[in-house]
C-alpha cells in the first residue's frame, strides 16, 4: 500500500483544530503521519455527521467478518459522546484516532486483515491495491460518505451471500448439544437410539418441523429431513446416516459462523474484478462455473488435488487447447510415484505408454534405465485414450504448471470427495467446454474435434476469446436463505480463524 499522499493536500473545513505534531508522531505511523501533514497539521472530522457515519460503520463491521474492537470503537464513541466539550488536545486526539482506524477498516475491507502470501505456499493472487491516504481524501470530498465506503466493499456475488450466510447463523439460537455417536451406518425405517438425538439436531437446523414427542425410528419425515441436510452440505444424499453425515451433523453453531467469517476474510483477498467472462472454480465445492455478464452459461464437475498435493489458488487467463496431449511426469509425481513403480517393475513404463528421454533427448530403454540417473530423465507419456490427461489439456499460464485436463478415469466423477488428483484439475465433460472456450462452430464443433482427437496426433489450438480463469478457496455460503457447507479439504479453517482473531 502506498504510504505517500498523491492527491492535492485536504483543505480542512472551518472550525478546524491545530494538531501537534508530537502527538501525531506518537502514533508510529508514517500513513497517518502523511495524511495529517497534507492537511497542515488541522483536524479533519468537525461535521458530526461524518463522524457518526464512520463509527456506525466501525461498529458494525462484524457484518463484513471484522471484528470492532480492532478499530478502537469503544474510545471512539466515548469521545463522541463528549465530542462538544472536548478541549484541542483532545478533539486533536480523537481526529486522529478515528482517521486512524477508519484507515485501517478500509484496508481490511479491501484487502483483508491477513496476507495470504505469508500464510500459504500455493498462493499466486495480486494484492488488491489500494492507496490509503488517497482513497480517505477521496470519502472527505465526497457528498455521499456511506454509499462511498459501500462501494469498497467487495461487491461479488458470493461474498453478499457470505454476509447473508452470516446473518442467518446469528438468528440461530445458542445450541449446547453433545457430540453424536454412532457404532453402525443408520438406515431407512431402522431403529436407533441415536434417532432422537439426530431429529433434535435436525429440528435446530430447520430441517426438520418441531415435534411434541420424538421416537427411534428413522421415519421417512427424519429421511427427508436428512437428504437435505445431506444436500446443503455436499454429501452423498442418499438418507443413509453414516460417519459424513454425523461429521457434519456435529459442526456446533459457533464453528459455523467461524467458518463463514473465514471465508469472508478470504473473499477480500479475491479479485475485485473477475472479468466479463470468466472461468471460477471453488476447491472444496469440486465445481467449475463458466460465468458471462454475470450470468451462469456452464457448471462442470471437476476433480482437485489432494490434500499432500493441493491445487493453488490463483488467477490468470485461458490460453490454449491441447488436442492429444502427451504427459510430461512432473517432479513430485516422479519422486513420489513413477520411481517406486519402477523400482518393483520395469514393464511398468511400457504398459504406461511413457517414454524415457536423457538429457540429449536420446530415448533411454527400460532396462538401461538407472537410479541413480532417475531424476535426470525426463518421462513423457504418448497421446491416447489411456493418457492420464485424457484427450484435451487446457492451459492457463501459471508458476505451478497446472492445467484443465480430462482423465482416463471418468467414473471419479460420480465420487463425493473428489480430491484425487496431484495439483492439476480434471474436468468433467471437457470437450463441450473446450467447443465453448474455442468459439467457432465451423473449424471446431464437437465433430471437428472427435476427428481430431481420432487420429492421436497432438494439436495445439489458441483461445481466441479473453477468458479469465480463477482457482479459488471457499467452504460456506447462503442461497434461499439457506446455509451452505462444504468440507475444509485442505484444512485451512480453524488455523485461518485463530491468526484472524489473535
Amino acid at each position: 500500500m502506498k504510504n505517500d499522499i498523491s492527491n492535492p493536500p485536504v483543505l480542512p473545513e472551518d472550525k478546524s483544530v491545530r494538531i501537534d505534531s508530537i502527538l501525531l508522531t506518537s502514533f508510529n505511523n508514517k500513513t497517518l503521519f502523511n495524511f495529517y501533514k497534507a492537511t497542515n497539521y488541522r483536524t479533519i472530522w468537525q461535521s458530526e455527521d461524518s463522524r457518526k457515519i464512520i463509527l456506525t460503520e466501525l461498529l458494525k463491521s462484524d457484518e463484513e467478518g471484522l471484528n470492532p474492537e480492532d478499530y478502537k470503537v469503544k474510545t471512539l464513541s466515548d469521545f463522541e459522546k463528549k465530542s462538544a466539550t472536548l478541549n484541542d488536545f483532545d478533539l486533536a486526539k480523537y481526529d486522529i484516532l478515528l482517521t486512524e482506524s477508519f484507515q485501517k477498516y478500509i484496508s481490511h475491507l479491501t484487502n483483508g486483515t491477513l496476507n495470504p502470501r505469508k500464510l500459504y505456499k500455493n498462493w499466486d493472487l495480486k494484492e488488491n491495491y489500494i492507496d490509503l491516504n488517497e482513497t480517505l481524501t477521496n470519502l472527505l470530498d465526497s457528498d455521499s460518505l456511506a454509499d462511498k465506503i459501500e462501494q469498497l466493499k467487495p461487491n461479488h456475488i458470493v461474498y453478499k451471500r457470505l454476509k447473508k450466510a452470516l446473518k442467518l447463523i446469528n438468528t440461530f439460537p445458542k445450541d449446547d448439544f453433545k457430540a453424536l455417536k454412532i457404532a453402525e451406518i443408520i438406515a431407512p425405517n431402522d431403529t436407533n437410539p441415536s434417532i432422537i438425538d439426530i431429529k433434535k439436531r435436525l429440528t435446530y437446523w430447520k430441517e426438520l418441523q418441531p415435534q411434541d414427542s420424538l421416537t427411534t425410528i428413522y421415519d421417512p419425515e427424519t429421511i427427508l429431513a436428512i437428504k437435505k441436510f445431506q444436500n446443503r452440505h455436499g454429501l452423498a444424499i442418499d438418507g443413509i446416516i453414516g460417519p459424513a453425515t454425523i461429521s457434519s451433523l456435529n459442526f456446533s453453531k459457533k464453528q459455523r459462523m467461524q467458518q463463514i467469517i473465514v471465508n469472508l476474510e478470504r473473499w477480500k483477498w479475491y479479485p475485485k474484478e473477475m472479468g466479463k467472462e470468466y472461468i471460477i472454480i471453488n476447491i472444496p465445492d469440486y465445481r467449475l462455473t463458466l460465468i458471462k455478464e454475470k450470468d451462469t452459461l456452464r457448471t462442470h464437475r471437476v476433480i482437485v488435488g489432494r490434500a499432500k498435493r493441493k491445487t493453488p489458488i490463483l488467477s490468470s487467463k485461458l490460453t490454449q487447447v491441447v488436442f492429444n496431449p502427451t504427459w510430461t511426469v512432473p517432479p513430485t509425481i516422479l519422486r513420489e510415484d513413477v520411481i517406486p513403480a519402477i523400482l518393483k517393475n520395469r514393464s511398468y513404463l511400457s504398459e504406461s505408454n511413457i517414454k524415457i528421454y536423457d538429457r540429449n533427448g536420446k530415448i533411454v530403454s527400460p532396462y538401461e534405465w538407472q537410479l541413480s540417473q532417475a531424476k535426470s530423465y525426463r518421462y513423457v507419456q504418448s497421446p491416447g485414450t489411456f493418457n492420464s490427461l485424457g484427450m484435451v489439456k487446457i492451459i492457463f499460464p501459471n508458476r505451478f504448471s497446472v492445467y484443465l485436463h480430462d482423465t482416463n478415469h471418468r467414473d471419479y466423477f460420480d465420487k463425493i470427495d473428489r480430491s484425487l488428483s496431484s495439483g492439476c484439475v480434471r474436468v468433467d465433460n471437457p470437450l463441450e467446454l473446450t467447443e465453448y472456450l474455442l468459439n467457432d462452430a465451423v473449424n471446431w464443433n464437437l465433430e471437428k474435434i472427435t476427428t481430431i482427437l481420432q487420429n492421436e496426433k497432438t494439436k495445439f489450438v489458441k483461445i481466441k476469446k479473453e477468458v479469465s480463469f480463477h482457482l479459488l478457496y471457499w467452504t460456506a455460503w447462503s442461497e434461499n436463505n439457506k446455509l451452505i457447507f462444504r468440507d475444509d479439504i485442505y484444512n485451512l479453517d480453524n488455523d485461518l480463524y485463530t491468526k484472524l482473531r489473535n
